[in-house]
């Protein structure tokens, strides 16, 4: 179970890391004017997502699932691993309900063809990752606060 936990624990750093990044880059992000944006979105993104965001937040809920069992006879870590499991699934969740739409819609935009309500896709996105940045917190506090008890018992 040694293992299981270290990789647990650094699945669900390395799902962090990515949504929390984002909430670093808000402030800026929102200060671009739409043609920089657009090139931001289109050209600095791409290739994370199946990188490392996908793989760990997926990582990250699988190796939760398999302490939520191993724990199931535990109530206090149980209900601790049982929010993270959720946390996880929500997470992928947000992604499908907000980023993913908007990745799909500025995939052949240019300059040219941007609409004028760029800025709702933006504010989409970027609530996307700030909702994720949430769960992705939540999650992993729960699980080092399950490894806690499960050290100090």
């Amino acid at each position: 179970m040694n293992n299981l936990c270290r990789a647990n624990l650094i699945l669900a750093i390395l799902a962090a890391l990515p949504p929390l990044a984002h909430i670093l880059e808000l402030p800026n992000k929102l200060t671009l004017e739409s043609s920089l944006w657009l090139a931001v979105q289109q050209h600095l993104y791409r290739g994370w997502g199946p990188f490392l965001g996908g793989p760990a937040e997926i990582g990250a809920l699988i190796t939760t699932v398999a302490l939520l069992v191993i724990r199931r006879e535990r109530p206090q870590t149980r209900l601790l691993t049982f929010m993270a499991a959720a946390a996880y699934t929500a997470m992928l969740i947000t992604f499908f309900v907000f980023n993913e739409p908007v990745n799909k819609a500025i995939t052949n935009w240019t300059p040219a063809t941007l609409p004028s309500n760029w800025t709702d896709y933006r504010l989409r996105w970027e609530a996307g990752h700030a909702i994720a940045a949430l769960f992705s917190v939540a999650a992993l506090a729960a699980l080092v606060r399950a490894r806690m008890i499960e050290r100090g018992e």
